[in-house]
């Protein structure tokens, strides 16, 4: 007996050896990328001159490129508190959780066992032609419908499990980075409200101001009274604006109560846009092949890739024999107190085989939904490359112009401002008509507004740049 025990044992020693074979997955080929190796060129890019050395995008810290400090504490408060970002981690503990589920199938699980026995048999049953009582007990450690691994199917699926924890923690830093992104952006659109509704307010009071003036001309005889209704449209255009922001102003704070996650505190909110201009550093965009293998929905996709590549192989060992052992050592007797004496010991050794000889094609069909799936995993690894791509060409191509268009739009509102002070001056001297002054205040007010949003863009533009070229990617 004790020689069966050692046969087993070295049997299932042997068969463990074995089962750490290679397995049946096909050898892993990074796809290559469908998109050019230089960004685009053109009237709207603007061409990289010569610069120092500047570590990539993905090198820098959201720390150091968000320079306001007001911006930076909201952008950590936002990483404490963001439910999005919270579901994104829990998302890592269970895929975590799931793969260590997968690895440990490649280990004997050995379960100890106690057990008793209480049955009575019928004189009709007995050997003794008596009613008879049985009584068994016994104890022992044993594993249950282990399978040994001859062709990695389950060093396959276990494969699968760890590319699919991976892609999740490269789904957690991209939901970061665009979390980062996304308070930056709305934070910087809350500061341009803030102040589109004090230019509103301001002009306002201009206006309220001209037209107490012509009125006071209009009750002398020396204002007409279209004049008069001209001033009164001014003022009210102003009031309408005022309204319009000021809930825009709460709409954008709700915005930010919410990508934040909790209460915002009031020293962190933006005074105005012209006090953010430096809210934020530069960037240079570097190669796209240096952006594409560090944004990480694109790392994300070439893990679903490789999971779906390995599930092949699970697929392919389905067509071969499985192999488990079932064993059990211990020891038994028909009396508690004689459980452990001399002659109470016990074990047993199962090993069962398993061909598949006819399964109606399920087998070939699984095979197939896995290549099939590995496909499908590259063409979704192929598009992530080609958006990210797109991404970073569409802000490219806005970062080309968009200082022309904040120099130019300066410009038109300095010229418009000096046009409003010399139809104002006319007037008042009878020159010109009010009509002329209310145009050049129209014109003034839309230029100072058009003003706000082309600084806004310029600093929303550098955001999406950060983000789209995987910006705090490596932290």
């Amino acid at each position: 007996m004790n020689r069966m025990l050692k046969i087993s044992c070295y049997s299932m020693g042997a068969f463990l050896c074995l089962s750490g074979c290679a397995t049946m997955a096909p050898s892993y080929t990074q796809p290559a990328a469908p998109v050019a190796n230089a960004w685009p060129s053109g009237p709207a890019y603007k061409p990289e001159a010569a610069k120092t050395e500047q570590k990539p995008v993905a090198d820098i810290p959201w720390q150091e490129f968000f320079v306001d400090g007001q911006l930076r504490k909201l952008i950590t408060l936002a990483l404490e508190n963001n439910r999005d970002l919270r579901v994104a981690v829990l998302n890592i503990e269970r895929s975590q959780a799931q793969y260590q589920i997968q690895r440990s199938d490649l280990f004997p699980k050995v379960d100890a066992t106690a057990a008793g026995t209480f049955q009575r048999i019928a004189e009709n049953f007995s050997s003794t032609g008596l009613p008879e009582n049985i009584h068994q007990y016994n104890v022992g450690l044993g594993v249950s419908s282990y399978e040994l691994d001859l062709f990695g199917r389950v060093r396959s699926l276990k494969g699968q499990a760890l590319e699919q924890y991976l892609a999740t923690e490269q789904a957690r830093r991209s939901v970061q980075i665009s979390l980062v992104s996304q308070v930056a952006a709305t934070w910087l659109a809350l500061a341009a409200d803030r102040e589109r509704l004090q230019l509103a307010k301001e002009t306002l009071t201009s206006q309220q101001s001209s037209y107490q003036l012509t009125k006071s001309r209009f009750e002398a005889g020396v204002s007409s009274a279209r004049d008069l209704y001209q001033a009164q449209t001014t003022v009210d255009a102003a009031r309408v604006d005022i309204a319009r922001y000021t809930t825009l102003v709460a709409q954008d704070e709700n915005a930010l109560n919410l990508v934040v996650g909790s209460a915002l505190p009031a020293d962190l909110l933006p005074p105005s846009l012209s006090e953010t201009l430096t809210a934020l550093k530069d960037l240079a965009p570097g190669l796209p092949s240096d952006v594409l293998l560090s944004r990480p929905d694109i790392l994300q996709a070439e893990g679903l890739l490789k999971g779906a590549n390995a599930n092949i192989g699970a697929a392919r060992a389905a067509f071969f024999p499985r192999i488990t052992l079932v064993s059990n050592v211990g020891f038994g007797s028909d009396d508690l107190s004689g459980l452990f004496k001399p002659g109470s010991f016990v074990w047993k050794f199962a090993p069962q085989i398993s061909l598949p000889i006819f399964d109606a094609g399920s087998n070939k069909a699984n095979l197939k939904v896995a290549e099939v799936d590995r496909d499908i995993a590259v063409a979704q690894y192929e598009k992530a490359i080609q958006t990210a791509f797109r991404e970073v060409a569409d802000a490219l191509a806005q970062r080309g112009t968009i200082d022309e268009q904040v120099a130019a739009q300066q410009s038109l509102t300095d010229a418009t401002a000096e046009s409003h002070h010399l139809s104002q001056a006319r007037y008042e001297k009878g020159v010109d008509s009010y009509l002329n002054v209310l145009d050049s205040q129209r014109s003034l007010y839309g230029a100072q507004q058009n003003l706000i949003t082309a600084r806004l863009s310029r600093l929303a533009n550098l955001v999406t740049l950060y983000k789209v070229l995987g910006g705090g990617a490596k932290e």
